[in-house]
């Protein structure tokens, strides 16, 4: 009786005896055998693959549902039981091919290396798809959360292609896979040359990481490369930031570290967003005030208190002094413009939307051709955009209103407008 193991050895006769009993040449069956086999192996894989995958991974389906934590559906989810699946048939070929191809050693070296091959690439996709669960899990951790893992992950990546491909060339070539890093240690300058830019990324990434120049989330504004928007992405090689006007730019990492740019997340993480807008009061219509124009002053209740104690501190210094009366220049006066600074100051003061914790100013610049400059410097409680801009107009609007009512005049470079009202006025 034969064994199971004498069958082994017959598989070939088997195939080409039954080939020869269905009417084919022996010339021709001994060639169509091997074609058989490899038919044969073929379906048996592509069956063993299909049984792998819904066994193995309809019983880890069920765990993962009757399951917790969280992190085994995302094994699911990047498919790594999926690509374990696919091992199953480089494990059945490798060892079904002995014995489908003895006494042929050539055909059994060619199919080993074959699923040799077949298994290098399954373990390497295998490894990558675990790579990105690892990554994603590091991502959730509170102190990982701003942190580029991406761009770890990319590189991890990247060494498990290069190990694996050289592990691959080294089973095509039948030489040690050792033999060829020896070889590769010999064109290390030129795998520096092709791999520069993930060097430099790799290099910027860790000191991106370690200074915590840039997060995802960040608003960063980067002029060299036309970039003002927040971060999107931030991978080895690139960093992607989603513009204002929703295109988005790519700026290669290292440039984060090489160049100057500029990152809102202090203005973000702070109380408040700065306002710093200035306007121009024509020097001319500035004046020191007579009792008439103070009475009026005393009418707007911000600076109500202001004005009555100036009088008396600005009396009392004249008196202390004995200045003269007869003119208005003689010792200390009130002036408009210092009335509607104080002004300002007191409206910003009342102004529930500025932080008032923060710096506080309303100050003058240097005169200039375009009259004085009168600087608001606050910050605002809210930080976003929109909003942050409707707060500011709403300043600009109520002060540029008020201006005329202190008597003074804002600054504007003649219009066509203003010509041609001086023209007709000559013209008469």
């Amino acid at each position: 009786m034969a064994t199971f193991k004498d069958w082994e050895g017959t598989v070939l006769e088997f195939i080409e005896n039954g080939l020869t009993q269905w009417g084919i040449d022996p010339f021709y069956s001994s060639g169509l055998k091997f074609v058989v086999i490899v038919m044969v192996l073929f379906v048996i894989c592509f069956l063993s693959d299909l049984v792998a995958k819904k066994v193995l991974l309809g019983a880890i389906k069920k765990l993962a549902i009757k399951s917790k934590t969280d992190w085994d559906d995302l094994f699911i989810e990047k498919k790594v039981f999926h690509n374990i699946a696919h091992l199953v048939p480089a494990l059945v070929l490798e060892s079904l091919i002995p014995s489908f191809f003895q006494g042929h050693q050539y055909w059994v070296d060619l199919g080993l290396k074959a699923s040799h091959i077949y298994l290098m690439v399954g373990i390497i996709i295998v490894v990558v798809s675990v790579i990105s669960v690892i990554q994603v899990l590091v991502s959730r951790h509170p102190s990982m959360k701003n942190k580029p893992t991406e761009s770890y992950a990319q590189l991890i990546r990247i060494v498990v292609y290069i190990v694996g491909g050289i592990y691959l060339i080294s089973i095509l070539l039948d030489r040690s896979a050792l033999g060829i890093f020896s070889a590769l240690g010999a064109m290390s300058v030129v795998l520096m040359l092709v791999f520069k830019d993930t060097i430099l990324g790799f290099v910027a990434s860790i000191q991106i990481a370690a200074n915590n120049m840039v997060r995802v989330g960040d608003w960063v504004e980067f002029p060299k490369y036309g970039t003002d928007g927040d971060v999107i992405e931030i991978k080895l090689q690139t960093i992607k930031v989603m513009n204002w006007d929703k295109t988005i730019s790519t700026v290669p990492t290292y440039a984060f570290v090489s160049d100057a740019f500029k990152n809102w997340r202090g203005m973000e993480d702070s109380g408040g967003r700065r306002i710093k807008r200035s306007i121009n009061i024509d020097m001319n219509s500035i004046q020191l005030c007579d009792q008439k124009m103070l009475s009026r002053f005393k009418k707007i209740q911000y600076i109500r208190e202001y004005i009555e104690k100036k009088e008396k501190e600005v009396s009392a210094s004249n008196q202390e002094h004995q200045v003269s009366t007869e003119s208005i220049v003689n010792g200390r006066a009130i002036s408009n413009m210092g009335t509607f600074r104080a002004y300002v100051h007191a409206y910003l003061n009342h102004n529930m939307q500025l932080n008032k914790d923060m710096t506080f100013l309303v100050r003058q610049l240097q005169p200039s051709e375009k009259g004085l400059p009168l600087e608001i410097y606050v910050f605002s409680k809210e930080k976003r955009w929109a909003y942050y801009e409707d707060i500011q107009a709403d300043i600009f609007d109520h002060i540029l209103s008020v201006v005329k009512e202190f008597d003074l005049q804002v600054f504007q470079s003649p219009s066509g407008a203003d010509f041609r009202n001086l023209s007709s006025v000559v013209a008469r």
